[in-house]
């Protein structure tokens, strides 16, 4: 047996407080003194029998209670070593299950996982059969089984030692849980002999708390398949994250830009006190006044930084007094104001406030954050088809020419929303040939008093935004007239909204890339009371959104996922990496995937701030039974650091032994079950004894008369 902390066995020395107990005699604490007695000389107490130990089973009892502390104390552990590889021929399948996440780029973990892992890959016997995966968001098969044996016996260590040194640590999230699944199923596949052979998995990795392991709850481990655990350790221990946090949902939209971020201290971590402040990639360590930020171990700070404003390049917020920097940055664009661009063909009167463009113009306002511009189109002339390039959203509100619809058929093939919403019938050849369908006629209707939307599709993206019963009541806006649409909608049509008569209200025709959307009736104060109703801004921006005008890209995208690119591109567009390489995206490419921090330049203007995954800045390690406890069948007597430089092969170490067997909480259990016993005995034996009087009886005296 051999001890954690054998300092704490001094301990132990407290047994002789309960003897030293034991000898000393009791002497009575109160006295009573009588008058008759003060003139005599006081005698002190003649001693009739030497000092010697008395209740011998309570002495036994508490000694050993404290004895037993002072062992849970001092960690005790049994020192097993692994059993050496079967030299009878028996074969073993190992695979090796290799950690690639970025918390792997903390200093000298990775040379140490490579020096392990090819220290596994050189320890394979010649009936041994070895497979390498690789893991961080998702796993992938660097060497696998059929490689292996595929490949000639006297190199297969070399093409296993050779595909290990073209591996690297990646920016991705770890993602532990799937990496264990994929690796129980691939230990068994292509098992050409199923008899007795000895499946394991070999996991090398810094088991960080961040780690993703939700899929081993749903999944039931082979019972063939045990696990061993090789344990990497940085070199300096504790780290500090940066976290870049979004805007409250209250917070106010016109004030100006700040950004708030968060500093998370690792508990085991020896830096109290950073530094934080806005830097870009072309200048010196900061280009605003360093904020000092005081953060203990094991706790987090949240600090507000202001846009800076003097510096239009700054993209990035630094942590400086870290002492790992994988994750001491933060990749922002400071907020810039985006222009919206919509066109609009009418014939309003000029400042009319009861026509559609004085709506529309109003319900696009201008703010810190955004810029609205309207283009305002004469119906009558043909627009040159440069003039709605910039234009994601068409409003058309009057009957056009044919050359005009035809411009705009043109725009909603390439990607374009047009809102074809005419004041009167005269419309309907324009109707026709926007969605090219022969026949269509629109009549003017006027119901009764009002008609209302009794029909609406909130499924379609027009709707997206009343998805929700609190929002969805329409029936508080009347319409006063509309279009009736007469003839055969093609077959790809979709109706989103329909009046209380049964009559379409709102149709959405696709058109290439883009879409038609009919409106049969207008938001016009003559048409309607939907410019005037709470919904219509929330509609207005649905349009928006529908067309990808004024949509950009995440605020805050990790690696990993896929930055939306600019809808409606007819070349392709360069995506300048941050490592300065320059990739072609094909027109037809909705998103591009990004796979490491750092600004993107998308074409020539716009730039994304994309950041590391939050949950790796989690580095402290993982419970040693985190793994048992979702049913993972660990190997005890394997689970170490099993190729650790100046150890012998197979001995664990002595804090993951003592943390497996944990002898410390039984030798707790048994103290306290000892004092419960000597309680017990105290009070068995306190009963039994007569009670002793502190006051002597005086004899009587006769009386004389």
């Amino acid at each position: 047996m051999n001890f954690l902390a054998p300092l704490f066995l001094l301990g132990a020395a407290a047994i002789a407080a309960p003897i030293l107990f034991h000898l000393i005699r009791r002497t009575t604490r109160e006295r009573i003194e009588f008058p008759s007695l003060r003139f005599l000389q006081p005698t002190p107490p003649r001693i009739t029998r030497r000092s010697r130990l008395e209740n011998l089973l309570l002495l036994a009892l508490r000694c050993t209670a404290l004895a037993l502390v002072a062992f849970a104390f001092a960690r005790p552990y049994l020192q097993r070593p692994t059993p050496p590889a079967a030299a009878d021929g028996t074969a073993s399948r190992t695979l090796l299950l290799i950690d690639t996440s970025a918390s792997m780029r903390r200093s000298g973990l990775w040379a140490d996982a490579v020096a392990r892992a090819s220290a596994h890959v050189r320890g394979a016997g010649p009936n041994d059969q070895v497979a390498i995966l690789a893991f961080d968001r998702s796993p992938r098969v660097v060497v696998s089984f059929s490689q292996w044996l595929e490949t000639p016996a006297n190199n297969r260590v070399a093409v296993a030692l050779d595909a290990l040194g073209k591996l690297s640590p990646s920016w991705l999230p770890t993602a532990l849980g799937p990496a264990l699944v994929r690796a129980a199923d691939e230990i068994h596949e292509g098992e050409a002999d199923a008899g007795r052979i000895r499946r394991r998995v070999i996991l090398v990795s810094d088991f960080q708390e961040g780690a993703r392991l939700d899929p081993l709850q749903s999944f039931e481990w082979p019972r063939d398949v045990e696990v061993v655990s090789d344990i990497l350790r940085p070199a300096r221990p504790g780290n500090a994250a940066l976290q870049w946090l979004p805007d409250p949902p209250d917070a106010d939209r016109a004030a100006e830009p700040t950004l708030r971020v968060r500093i998370s201290n690792s508990a085991d971590a020896r830096s109290e006190r950073f530094k934080v402040a806005w830097a870009a990639q072309d200048s010196g360590p900061s280009l605003t006044t360093p904020l000092d930020v005081y953060v203990p171990p094991g706790q987090s700070r949240v600090v507000t930084l202001g846009a800076p404003t003097n510096s239009p390049n700054a993209d990035r917020v630094v942590l400086t007094g870290d002492d790992e920097p994988f994750d001491n940055i933060v990749h922002v664009i400071p907020p810039q104001p985006v222009e919206i661009r919509v066109a609009y063909i009418g014939k309003d009167a000029k400042g009319e406030a009861r026509e559609p463009l004085f709506f529309l113009q109003r319900a696009l306002p201008e703010s810190r954050r955004q810029t609205a511009k309207v283009d305002v189109l004469a119906p009558n002339g043909v627009p040159a088809p440069g003039s709605l390039a910039a234009a994601r959203v068409v409003f058309v509100t009057a009957p056009v020419p044919d050359a005009t619809a035809d411009v705009l058929r043109n725009a909603a093939e390439k990607g374009a929303v047009v809102v074809f919403a005419p004041t009167t019938a005269a419309a309907a050849p324009a109707l026709g040939r926007l969605v090219a369908q022969a026949g269509l006629g629109l009549s003017d209707e006027r119901p009764g008093s009002h008609a209302l939307l009794a029909s609406l599709d909130f499924r379609h993206p027009l709707l997206a935004p009343f998805n929700d019963p609190r929002f969805s009541d329409f029936t508080r806006i009347h319409w006063w007239r509309y279009r009736r649409v007469t003839g055969a909608l093609p077959s790809q049509a979709r109706v989103v909204a329909r009046f209380d008569t049964g009559d379409p209200a709102w149709i959405d025709f696709p058109v290439g890339r883009g879409r038609v959307v009919f409106m049969a009736s207008s938001w016009s104060v003559a048409d309607s009371q939907f410019a005037l109703s709470s919904k219509f801004i929330p509609w207005l921006f649905g349009v928006l959104d529908l067309s990808g005008a004024g949509v950009e890209p995440p605020a805050h995208p990790k690696v990993g996922d896929a930055i939306p690119l600019p809808a409606g591109r007819t070349s392709t567009l360069a995506v300048h990496q941050p490592d300065g390489a320059v990739v072609s995206v094909a027109p037809e490419a909705p998103r591009f995937e990004v796979s490491m921090p750092g600004t993107y330049r998308l074409g020539d203007a716009l730039r994304v701030g994309v950041n590391l995954d939050p949950s790796e800045g989690r580095t402290a390690p993982l419970p040693a039974d985190r793994l048992e406890s979702l049913g993972v069948r660990v190997d005890a007597a394997t689970s170490s650091r099993a190729v650790e430089p100046g150890r012998p092969q197979g001995v664990p170490p002595a804090a993951e032994a003592e943390g497996r067997q944990k002898m410390w909480r039984w030798l707790i259990l048994a103290a306290l079950a000892v004092l419960v016993v000597e309680s017990w005995a105290a009070g068995f034996q306190a009963r039994r004894s007569p009670p002793v009087s502190n006051v002597e009886p005086i004899p009587s005296s006769p009386v004389v008369a």
